[in-house]
């Protein structure tokens, strides 16, 4: 079973927290984030393209010329595809990008990313955070004395206050956990857990 420190936001180790095996000590395949990363990628695509086909494409509504005797190809619309101004022929249309992954392997993926951190020695745990105001400087010394250049920071609940303390700064992303993900920590060289959402974690995705 993984046990790591507890920190204050001075970096001063306050406790010991033992982590779930089952969620923070799994085996790691790779193959996992790579389809969990596609997975999130593609969810967050619009799907807006969108061309006009020769019906779509205003004008063209007399034949060009007459069927025969002009010497001349055959022609029913100056909006067809191979006229200047025509139609798109097999363009894009709008659709959804989303590709299906089943939860148990969307939950398995996240198990195996939260565990590649505790391998990697990256993971954090601080008993708390409090701010006095919800000023960037404030969660700056946060971030100064534990030396993160980008980290994922992961509260119980949202926290207004300390959203808005972190959004300005680079590099830092702070998520409660109902929206934690592979792709955000793995993108994040840091993951830094707040205590009480340890256990909302373990519940989440426990088996």
């Amino acid at each position: 079973m993984p046990v790591v420190e507890v920190y204050n936001q001075r970096r001063e180790p306050v406790s010991k927290l033992d982590l779930d095996e089952a969620v923070f000590g799994v085996e790691v395949k790779e193959h996992l984030f790579h389809l969990l990363v596609r997975y999130q990628l593609a969810k967050r695509r619009a799907g807006t393209h969108d061309v006009k086909e020769r019906s779509e494409v205003s004008g063209g509504g007399r034949k060009p010329w007459r069927q025969k005797g002009t010497g001349r190809a055959r022609q029913g619309t100056i909006r067809a595809p191979q006229w200047r101004g025509g139609g798109i022929v097999h363009g894009p249309t709008p659709r959804s990008h989303a590709i299906d992954v089943p939860k148990r392997v969307r939950r398995a993926a996240l198990r195996a990313a939260l565990s590649r951190r505790v391998e990697d020695g990256t993971l954090w745990v601080l008993d708390r955070i409090a701010l006095d105001e919800a000023k960037t400087r404030k969660f700056m010394e946060i971030v100064s004395a534990f030396e993160w250049d980008k980290v994922l920071v992961v509260l119980p609940d949202k926290d207004e206050s300390v959203l808005r303390a972190a959004r300005n700064i680079p590099g830092v992303a702070v998520l409660p956990v109902a929206g934690l993900n592979v792709y955000d920590v793995l993108r994040h060289r840091h993951l830094a857990l707040l205590a009480d959402a340890v256990p909302r974690i373990v519940e989440r995705l426990g088996r």
